[in-house]
């Protein structure tokens, strides 16, 4: 008859039996692992999804054109176009950048009837020189630009109802002139070869307004994009009281957002008048429904703050494609403008509706639960005998810090007895031996402050949350080790940032070997990459030797704890979801070999490190209840539960009981000391051996906790042990 310490380690151990899996849990686990359905969810998350969408439009629209349209693809009709393209494309780049900054801008359409006029105006009325023609045009889209920002920016007026209002007053002014000026404008031409050539001239067989635009469009992507100016307009766009309180000069740049817009409707307008050389009645006339259409299709976001230069080149060319195409076709002109503004609704109700419930719909299909089926659960209530057997041992233990430091997800001790944790406030914190009474910041890193280890030189490496790997040198002076490393060419998700560097150990040579828990969520959001389970997370080497970071193990579920072995050639590192220990090599024989250590564990392990007997310590964060194991066999419930239920309302692991277990390289578990209810010590994450102690870290704990061992060597410091000091 099987003792009840037999039953522990059959059901803890390498030997544990998994029941035989049903066809039902067969299909449950291929659909949940090989159907992509959590692509769609990173898919859209993506920015460049909102770009991608309109340039596919683009592309069926070029189709389109192609088939019905003769000789669409001939090189004088793509000129034709991109010389068209050109011009009204410096209007949307100028309406684009001010729906960014979170205006709108109606005048547009007058603003370039009147700088066509001034550039004809000063060539043919005036016969100025072309430079200054062309320079007298942009500064009168500049002063046009600068009544429009100056009643929006500096008198906070409302930017629809204002340049509505400057629509009318820009076109009563354009009429009142052109009807004065248009016989001796048209009786003017002037002999110009550098006039002729900025209307109509063609440079490799595209037209020197395509040329412009594309250098105008280029800086313009530069300045959104790379420079601080850009950063304010997105900013402005998407919150404008928020970028007041920051500092930014909010009515500034909203009136020079206006200026650059006029200036880009005057270069358009010295384009057209080049070309045309014509000041009709209807220059200009509806070309603000035109180039808003072209804005709003190529997704600059009516609401602002999100935009770009891409977005409104294509959205131009659309639309170009289109009204040129019903032109073609014979279309007539309200027909013409129907299609505009269908477009242009459209586009504006996805536009508000995608803006609103964006985040609401990426939550919905974002969190994707993979199929688990953890081994039989083993009842350690149970256990009369063995290692599991119920205990209070950390219910009295001596507390550190109380209230004086917040989260200390792990703890490390020097050679000098001082204790150091991390705490959420982005500090490192030490108290200084004997009593731990007096403590100070020993380091202010940022961000959450996870795994601690110190190399040879008595460096202090840290793993931070959302930050990567640092290290503190002995003068205690900061400095990133790294933040990054290679992307997988199969990842949506730019897998190449650490999101969730947890805990590290350091190899003989140097290599920092460190596990990321999650590369699909933040640190924050940790329970949702539990309820997931589809093994999201790796282990990470950084290579002193060369300055290299790479990934050397991939599809980990939560890795967590890391311990150099005995060997020196491998890892035994934790898979928190998984409720498991394993090995890898990553030099000698076996190199990139992995091996089952520790299976089936009654909790979720996290930190391991090395005890004073050879064995090692393993933090069990939470207790697994058959509730919970049943729910991982259902991915369909935790999606709906992840969809329907708030966070706080989740089914999850029991937490609230602390547990701390020795295990050995070959996956014996020896003993387990509780905090049964988590009195002290609930959720515990770490454990460190030091001098005959075990001192206790939790990341949701306000304290460290220092527990006497009995036969434990007093003379046993980690890392002087490692680095053969001690």
């Amino acid at each position: 008859m099987n003792t009840a310490a037999d039953a522990a380690s059959s059901a803890a151990g390498k030997s544990s039996v998994m029941p035989p899996e049903t066809l039902r849990e067969r299909l449950t686990r291929w659909r949940y692992q090989y159907w992509p359905d959590h692509w769609v969810g990173e898919i859209l998350s993506k920015r460049w999804t909102e770009t991608a969408i309109p340039v596919i439009l683009l592309a069926i629209v070029v189709l389109i054109s192609g088939r019905l349209i003769p000789n669409f693809y001939q090189p004088d009709i793509v000129a034709e176009t991109l010389r068209q393209a050109g011009e009204i494309g410096f209007v949307v780049l100028g309406l684009a950048l001010v729906m960014i900054v979170g205006g709108i801008d109606l005048s547009v359409g007058s603003m370039f009837a009147l700088t066509n006029f001034a550039a004809l105006m000063m060539m043919h009325v005036l016969k100025w020189p072309v430079a200054a023609s062309v320079l007298g045009a942009l500064a009168c889209g500049a002063v046009l630009g600068a009544i429009n920002g100056f009643l929006v920016g500096y008198l906070r007026l409302r930017a629809f109802l204002t340049t509505l209002i400057t629509l009318i007053i820009f076109r009563s002014v354009y009429e009142i002139l052109s009807l004065q000026y248009s016989t001796e404008i048209a009786g003017g031409l002037p002999d110009s070869e550098a006039w002729d050539f900025i209307g109509d001239g063609v440079f490799a067989g595209i037209p020197t307004s395509a040329w412009v635009y594309a250098v105008v469009a280029i800086a313009g992507h530069i300045l959104l994009t790379r420079l601080r100016i850009g950063w304010h307009i997105m900013a402005i766009g998407g919150s404008r009281r928020s970028a007041y309180n920051s500092g930014i000069a909010v009515r500034r740049t909203v009136f020079l957002c206006y200026v650059t817009s006029g200036v880009l409707t005057a270069m358009a307008g010295t384009f057209f008048a080049a070309r045309l050389a014509t000041a009709g009645a209807d220059i200009g006339v509806g070309m603000e429904v035109l180039v808003l259409t072209a804005a709003v299709l190529g997704g600059i976001s009516l609401g602002g703050g999100r935009g770009s230069v891409t977005k409104a080149l294509v959205g131009t060319v659309i639309v170009l494609l289109i009204t040129n195409g019903l032109t073609t076709l014979s279309a007539p002109g309200g027909l013409n403008r129907m299609v505009l503004a269908t477009i242009l609704v459209t586009a504006a109700m996805i536009d508000v509706r995608w803006l609103k419930n964006r985040q609401r719909i990426i939550s919905k299909v974002y969190v994707s639960p993979a199929y688990q089926a953890l081994g039989p659960l083993l009842d350690c209530t149970q256990a009369k005998t063995g290692p599991f057997v119920l205990n209070n041992k950390l219910r009295e233990v001596q507390l550190i810090g109380t209230g004086r430091i917040e989260a200390p997800e792990d703890v490390i001790l020097d050679r000098h007895d001082n204790v150091y944790a991390g705490s959420r406030h982005g500090d490192i914190i030490r108290f200084f031996a004997p009593d731990y009474e007096r403590m100070e910041v020993f380091a202010h890193i940022g961000g959450q402050p996870l795994g601690l280890a110190f190399d040879r030189d008595d460096n202090l490496n840290v793993c931070i949350g959302g930050m990567g790997l640092y290290r503190i040198t002995p003068e205690q002076k900061v400095e990133r080790v790294t933040d990054e490393t290679n992307r997988s060419w199969h990842s949506i998700n730019d897998d190449s940032r650490l999101r969730l560097a947890d805990d590290l150990d350091i190899a003989d040579d140097g290599r920092i070997f460190f596990s990321e828990a999650t590369t699909r969520y933040e640190m924050h959001e940790w329970p949702v990459d539990g309820l997931e389970a589809r093994g999201n997370g790796r282990i990470v080497c950084y290579d002193p030797r060369n300055g290299s970071t790479r990934t050397v193990l991939r599809g980990l579920r939560f890795p967590n704890g890391i311990s150099i072995a005995s060997d020196g050639q491998s890892i035994l590192f934790a898979e928190t979801w998984g409720c498991c220990i394993k090995r890898y090599w990553f030099e000698g024989p076996r190199t990139g070999q992995v091996e089952m250590v520790l299976d089936n564990l009654p909790g979720y392990p996290d930190n391991i490190n090395l005890a004073s007997d050879g064995n090692y310590w393993l933090a069990l964060v939470g207790m697994r209840c058959p509730a919970y194991d049943l729910a991982l066999r259902m991915p369909g419930f935790r999606r709906r539960m992840a969809t329907r239920v708030p966070l706080d309302e989740w089914l999850f692991p029991n937490i609230n009981t602390g547990c701390v277990l020795k295990f050995t390289e070959q996956g014996e578990v020896l003993e387990t000391l509780w905090d049964l209810g988590g009195a002290n010590h609930p959720m515990i994450t770490s454990m460190r051996e030091h001098r005959g102690h075990l001192y206790l870290g939790g990341i949701l704990n306000n304290r460290i906790g220092k527990y006497k061992l009995e036969n434990a060597d007093p003379n046993f410091v980690q890392y002087d042990k490692r680095w053969g000091k001690g």
